[in-house]
């Protein structure tokens, strides 16, 4: 087991998929990425594709397993997106799955396919340390997190524990810890966050599944940024323990290369855990992947759609506009009834700081003073803030949340689901937690398209829409009611199919 940190000089940029492509510009700036077509080893191919080859004997987990491990030593030194990396305890279970398999007796849905862990969920025998200098290395780590518990019981194969910025607190990924995550497209940006190193992981093939936390966007921003996908499921369909700081903002969910994939995970991690005292009963067989299918017409057959292009007036690059609209369009050629209309939520960024910044606070409260000298300085700066707000203000952001909750209610009362952009940029420089130029340092700042969804606690996802002229992906996203998972996961499977991105590799 290797765990991994910037003491030692992690996250600086060496070869392999961090290497310029070829006609790439100094500074970063990248050609359109070519279609890759078929796939070059095990490590590309989706966890569906994974456990049919596993079924038919085509291919068996330890070939996959080894095959990223193969890419991890590749490619991780150029993009960091691993903290923790355990060769030998991954080897082991999937020469387990391969018996298993063998005997025609896998154990679950998932059994044999590499899965990697966000450092926010506790995981047995590997430590947890949420990206802080902070946290203890020392055990015992003798308990599973609700998700990990899932998906280890249905058969997922660990490969490591994925990057995040200290206690996920940003939307970008770096930190005193572990350094700075880098994108697989382009390694001089950032592949966004919290859950930036499960994004560069699967946008790199060093596996096809990994989890990730959400309490602002944090699944929905490195998926838009990293080219891939990811849900946050609505509030309390996956459980989390232990609790958040960040209360009932924070969501867990999967994050993945294709819809199938995403579908897949989160039908496995869903369902009632008695640590997590708000959980939502378990949902019936396969909730939410439910319906589906290969026709994209029958998936959005009937539904009226809502397109808000600024969520408000909120500032979009001309760019991610317009491949934004054009990925709407589709929606209309697949016959969906689309009427471009705003729901009219308030600008909810100073409830959303207080409710944020407040949990900051709450989760450092006992760290000692030499601890916090150790702490990313802009957390620093928000547990500070945070510590002025009141219990009127505290309560008077909640209100702001029960209101826009109502109002996005009646909102979808007429409109099946809501689709704007996920960001309203595509990736910046790493290392950096707002664009060069910004007028304002604050991650919050340009992520006006997620957290209010957050406030809501409706489920939301971000799909692959397109590429800028740099090369940088950029994503679309899909909104739907609460209790609504398998629709938002319909009508992004219906966009997969109309317009394919797996193929489409850093």
């Amino acid at each position: 087991m290797t765990i991994r940190s910037d003491r030692a000089g992690a996250g600086n940029i060496g070869p392999g998929v961090g290497a310029a492509p070829s006609g790439a510009q100094a500074g970063g700036a990248h050609v359109v990425p070519r279609a890759r077509s078929g796939e070059n080893t095990p490590a590309d191919l989706s966890a569906e594709r994974l456990l049919s080859a596993y079924s038919t004997g085509e291919l068996s987990p330890v070939e996959a397993v080894e095959a990223v491990l193969a890419r991890i030593e590749q490619d991780d030194p150029a993009l960091n997106a691993f903290c923790l990396v355990d060769p030998d305890k991954a080897l082991k279970a999937a020469h387990d799955s391969t018996e298993r398999w063998r005997r025609g007796e896998p154990s679950g849905r998932l059994d044999g396919v590499p899965t990697s862990v966000k450092d926010i969920h506790l995981t047995k025998g590997w430590p947890t340390l949420k990206g802080s200098m902070a946290s203890s290395t020392e055990g015992p780590w003798e308990e599973d997190s609700p998700v990990v518990a899932r998906l280890r019981e249905q058969g997922a194969v660990f490969v490591g524990k994925t990057t995040t910025p200290e206690l996920a607190w940003k939307g970008v990924t770096d930190g005193p810890l572990t350094g700075v995550t880098r994108n697989p497209w382009d390694p001089s940006m950032t592949p966004g966050g919290s859950s930036g190193g499960s994004a560069a992981a699967i946008a790199a093939g060093m596996g096809p599944l990994a989890t990730g936390t959400d309490g602002g966007g944090s699944i929905r921003i490195p998926a838009s940024f990293s080219g891939i996908c990811g849900i946050k499921p609505t509030w309390g369909l996956v459980p989390h323990y232990p609790a958040s700081p960040f209360g009932s903002l924070a969501h867990t969910g999967p994050m993945a290369r294709t819809v199938g994939d995403m579908a897949l995970m989160l039908d496995v991690i869903s369902g009632f855990d008695s640590r997590d005292w708000m959980a939502l009963p378990t949902p019936g067989p396969g909730l939410a992947g439910a319906g589906l299918g290969e026709n994209p017409r029958e998936l959005v057959r009937g539904m009226r759609i809502a397109y808000s292009p600024t969520l408000g007036g909120q500032y979009v690059d001309p760019e991610v506009a317009r491949v934004v609209a054009d990925a709407v369009r589709v929606f209309e050629e697949l016959g969906a009834e689309v009427e471009e209309v705003d729901p009219g939520l308030p600008d909810s960024r100073h409830d959303f700081h207080v409710l944020w910044y407040t949990g900051a606070a709450k989760a450092t409260e006992a760290l000692t003073d030499a601890q916090r000298e150790l702490q990313d300085p802009g957390l620093r700066e928000i547990i500070e803030e945070g510590l002025t707000y009141s219990a009127q203000d505290y309560l008077t952001a909640m209100a702001t949340r029960m209101a826009m909750g109502a109002r996005m209610g009646r909102f979808h009362e007429t409109y099946d689901l809501l689709l704007t952009p996920s960001m309203p940029i595509v990736a910046f420089e790493a290392g950096l937690e707002s664009p060069p130029g910004s007028d304002d340092r604050r991650w919050t700042s340009w992520a006006g398209f997620s957290y209010p969804f957050n406030m809501t606690q409706q489920p939301a996802a971000s799909v692959p829409c397109g590429f800028s002229g740099s090369g940088l992906p950029i994503g679309l996203q899909v909104v739907g009611p609460r209790h609504s998972d398998a629709r938002v996961l319909r009508a992004c499977r219906a966009f997969e199919l109309a317009r394919p991105w797996s193929y489409h590799r850093p």
